[in-house]
């Protein structure tokens, strides 16, 4: 009897251990995903779940499911490190005829440390409702603050009201084979923004939106992006920086091996008059241009979506330095291939360009694009359009290649250290469906022991 019972025991600990160990589903909380039905509740009972440990930090959203869900916060400091979110079904935003709550955002998750959001699922911010509506207040689809160590992978974001993915405050972020859509139309619906981050890492995207595909704001640094499929779209923008006499800071930015197709700008930094601080360290190289109305741009006019036709400065402006434009290649739409308009009181200064051949699409003539610059100080090599204000200059060629190896620091470590993504050893199949196979086999094993002694 005493070996019967310690068998027991034996059985039931292992079968705690495997019980108490499945990764959650929002579909335990109440989540209907009929596409109809509020969900929002139920998401929120799973991670405040999910947050203190439960589900051993992994939260699936089903496939074969639509959840329609108004603004959620997912708040930390959580117990569960990392967290793992697996967004395999749909998740729709709330029309705005429906909204109830925050307008700045649809779903924030903030000050969680070591998150992961990955999957094949869908994120809709059903934007459609809110694009007439420019000049109201719109939400951000996703939102992620003051989440250090961020992995985001694999899903498709939709029809965002406002930007669709917001950064801000994030130390060691990793995106990576995001789809984004939006129509060409849609205002103001950038496909990445970044503010007040470093040692970021965004990689093979494919962005299509109504503005920037990926906008590289003030207090960032460290910033890798390569393999971006851009456009249509604003292009790749750091800016805009020094609004309202803003103090910005930009540094260490690297944008490689991308291709616009179609859009309005391809690398562009933009700044407004009055502002102050710094953008340096940047570079733009392997750029393929597919009819891009400006292919590269500075701007320190910028002037909201424009820029003043009146260029008589302001006393300060945010001093741009140490760009380098290399390996450009490509047709551009306007007659201007690169246009720089820079402060007369801030010039904008090592400004480099390096193998580029920009040409209009003329007939297919190959007519070379032009170019036209305004208080710019640099350096041009093996550059068509060619531009008179970067001319060799001797007190320059000690620091020609310094912007160049913004591309060559070691890149920053931003995997969270966690799982590999995938449904459990105890669910069967994928999309969060689960079959107790363990909790089977284990009540099984008991009742045999019981029936043999």
């Amino acid at each position: 009897m005493q070996k019967k019972t310690w068998i027991l025991n034996f059985s039931v600990f292992f079968l705690h251990i495997f019980t108490s160990s499945r990764a959650l589903d929002v579909s335990q909380y109440g989540a209907i995903g009929d596409g109809v039905t509020d969900d929002s509740q139920a998401f929120l009972k799973a991670w405040e779940a999910v947050c203190i440990g439960t589900g051993d930090g992994q939260l699936i959203v089903p496939a074969g499911m639509t959840f329609v869900l108004q603004p959620l916060k997912f708040q930390g400091s959580c117990k569960s490190t990392p967290i793992v979110v697996q967004i395999l079904g749909n998740m729709v935003a709330s029309s705005r005829g429906n909204w109830e709550g925050d307008k700045d955002q649809w779903i924030l998750f903030s000050d969680i440390e070591g998150l992961v959001v990955e999957g094949n699922g869908v994120i809709n911010g059903q934007g459609s409702s809110w694009w007439e509506h420019k000049g109201s207040s719109r939400p951000t689809a996703l939102k992620f603050k003051s989440c250090n160590n961020l992995r985001l992978s694999g899903l498709t974001h939709v029809d965002s009201a406002k930007a669709h993915i917001h950064i801000n405050n994030c130390n060691g972020v990793s995106i990576s084979n995001l789809r984004i859509n939006a129509p060409e139309s849609s205002p103001n619906t950038d496909g990445i923004d970044v503010a007040a981050s470093s040692n970021v890492i965004i990689q093979d995207c494919v962005i299509a939106t109504g503005d920037d595909c990926i906008a590289i704001n003030s207090g960032t640094s460290n910033i890798r992006v390569s393999g971006i499929d851009c456009g249509p779209g604003h292009g790749i923008s750091i800016g805009s920086l020094g609004k309202d006499g803003e103090t910005a800071s930009v540094e260490d930015i690297c944008v490689q091996n991308c291709n616009f197709r179609g859009t309005t700008n391809g690398a562009r930094i933009k700044t407004w008059p009055g502002g102050s601080g710094y953008a340096r360290r940047i570079t733009f190289s392997g750029i393929t241009l597919d009819n891009v109305e400006n292919p590269i741009i500075i701007d320190q006019h910028y002037n909201n979506g424009g820029s003043e036709k009146n260029t008589d400065d302001k006393s300060s402006a945010v001093e741009v330095s140490k760009v380098v434009y290399s390996n450009f290649v490509g047709t551009s739409k306007s007659e201007y291939g690169v246009d720089f308009r820079c402060s007369a009181a801030v010039p904008c200064t090592e400004i480099f360009m390096k193998d580029v051949r920009i040409e209009t699409p003329s007939s297919g003539s190959g007519q070379v694009a032009q170019g036209q610059c305004l208080n710019v100080r640099g350096v041009s090599t093996l550059a068509v359009p060619g531009l008179e204000c970067l001319a060799l200059s001797t007190d320059m060629l000690s620091s020609a290649e310094l912007p160049e190896r913004t591309c060559m620091l070691p890149q920053p470590s931003v995997q969270p250290s966690t799982r590999p993504m995938q449904d459990p050893f105890w669910v069967y199949g994928s999309g969060g469906k689960r079959l107790r196979v363990f909790d089977v086999v284990l009540t099984s094993f008991i009742f045999v022991v019981l029936y043999m002694y």
